[in-house]
């Protein structure tokens, strides 16, 4: 971080402000409305400036004596020497100083504010982009509408008296948790503070029960952490435990909770950190344990991701449960290489196939995936690369179907290679694409020279 982000209270307190014009003037409302005493020095002041209520304006140049008593300084003027001059002295007397624009100046930056008071959001880049800090406060104003004040006033006015009634602080924590995301939130929101209040201290009556266990399958995606869902997001916020697996990206991990325990559970062909069955068994347990449990997997929890196998199993012994979908491989991975599943022109119907069984076999429907003007998305078969693409040529495909191979699709690692049902395993052999990987079959294939948007430069690994 080249700048600690802190909220500083200046209630009262004398800040100056060294320049008379409309960005002077902006940073003067923002102090005012942080309840500062406000000292204005400029030669000429605009008149909405002259005009603020609660601001001593001085109209002369600046000199090192209207720094004394302050204990903030900003300089907004046009004059690069006087910034300089402010800068010099503010930092001489240990007074934190910001110049706009220039962050070299500067001790303190001034974020861009999202004001849900007393909730107060500020984004600040440093000084480096403006612009992208208010881009990101202006997405947040949609999403935090203005009744979230009133919700933080009441979370404080009830602070004292959960505390004292819910001792424990993980429970505590969990018991606030469920107050933010359920209806007595909403009856804040709405405006019924008093409903919202009688319901919170009826729900303190069982405040110290054990905490109740729950599991989160959830869908990671393909691999971009962009392509999350908000819900994804929020519970891999909430989640005590998170058990992930080899196809979960490290970037999206990284995104869950701090202070979450991290399981690893593997899962690559072939090479099975821990058995299906046992982490099954280990869900079940860290539940029963009282635990909030973040299941991740890659895609799509219930697309080739076993995730009916384990919700079946907590089903069995009656614990609680989410299920969050995640965009699939197929979808992600395709629309990345510029692959549409479907295409007027060229397929009409898509299926997803895994490319081995339970028993590591490869016994699958080759007359009903060997139809034409449809696309095949093969999940898991570059092992039996050269057995698909026979048996699709076996069972009526011709040999001169494209086919793609994606290599970590969506990431930075994303590699694609094209050629046909007679070519693509001579080429597989020469390039040797790694796992996680997707085989796409059909005519839309053809259509990736002309669509192909996403082309990372990996180190080392050109895209093709």
């Amino acid at each position: 971080m080249d700048f600690l982000p802190i909220f500083v209270n200046i209630k009262g307190r004398l800040c100056l402000v060294v320049g008379g014009g409309e960005v002077a003037q902006r940073k003067a409302s923002v102090l005012l409305d942080a309840g500062a005493a406000i000292k204005a020095v400029a030669p000429e002041f605009s008149a909405a400036f002259a005009g603020l209520p609660g601001v001593e304006c001085i109209v002369e140049r600046f000199q090192p004596g209207h720094l004394d008593g302050a204990v903030l300084v900003i300089a907004a003027t046009d004059d690069s020497a006087v910034n300089q001059d402010v800068s010099r002295e503010a930092r001489a007397r240990n007074i934190p100083v910001n110049v706009v624009d220039n962050p070299d100046l500067c001790t303190f930056v001034m974020p861009s504010i999202l004001d849900r008071s007393p909730l107060l959001v500020a984004f600040s880049s440093g000084g480096a982009s403006p612009v992208l800090a208010r881009m990101l406060r202006g997405k947040l104003e949609t999403m935090i509408p203005q009744g979230y004040g009133r919700l933080t006033a009441f979370c404080a006015r009830l602070r004292g008296t959960v505390k004292e009634r819910v001792t424990n602080p993980p429970m505590r924590r969990v018991f606030w948790e469920n107050v933010l995301e359920g209806a007595i939130a909403e009856k804040v929101l709405a405006g019924d503070e008093a409903g919202a209040e009688a319901m919170l201290l009826g729900q303190l009556e069982n405040g110290n029960a054990e905490p109740r266990g729950e599991v989160y399958l959830v869908g990671a995606g393909p691999g971009d952490p962009d392509l999350l869902t908000f819900r994804a997001l929020r519970l891999m916020q909430k989640a005590d435990v998170v058990v992930y697996d080899n196809l979960v990206s490290k970037p999206i991990v990284e995104m869950t909770r701090r202070d979450a325990t991290r399981i690893f559970v593997g899962k690559k062909r072939a090479d099975h950190t821990m058995p299906q069955e046992e982490i099954n068994a280990l869900l079940v347990r860290l539940a029963q344990e009282g635990k909030r449990v973040l299941r991740l997997k890659g895609g799509d929890p219930f697309i080739f991701g076993r995730g009916g196998e384990e919700i079946e199993t907590l089903a069995e012994h009656g614990i609680a449960f989410q299920v969050v979908p995640g965009i699939t491989a197929a979808s992600g991975v395709s629309s990345y290489a510029g692959i549409p599943l479907t295409h007027r022109d060229y397929a009409q119907s898509c299926v997803f196939v895994t490319g081995h069984l339970k028993d590591g076999t490869m016994n699958l429907d080759w007359d009903a995936l060997a139809r034409p003007r449809q696309t095949i998305v093969f999940y898991m078969g570059l092992h039996g690369l050269d057995t698909l693409c026979a048996k699709l040529v076996e069972h009526g495909l011709p040999d001169s179907t494209p086919v793609a191979i994606v290599q970590q699709g969506t990431t930075q690692n994303q590699r694609v290679f094209t050629g046909t049902l007679a070519t693509l395993p001579g080429i597989a052999q020469i390039e040797k694409p790694q796992a996680p990987t997707l085989i796409i079959v059909g005519g839309v294939v053809a259509l990736r020279e002309k669509l192909s948007w996403f082309e990372p430069k990996a180190s080392g690994t050109p895209a093709c």
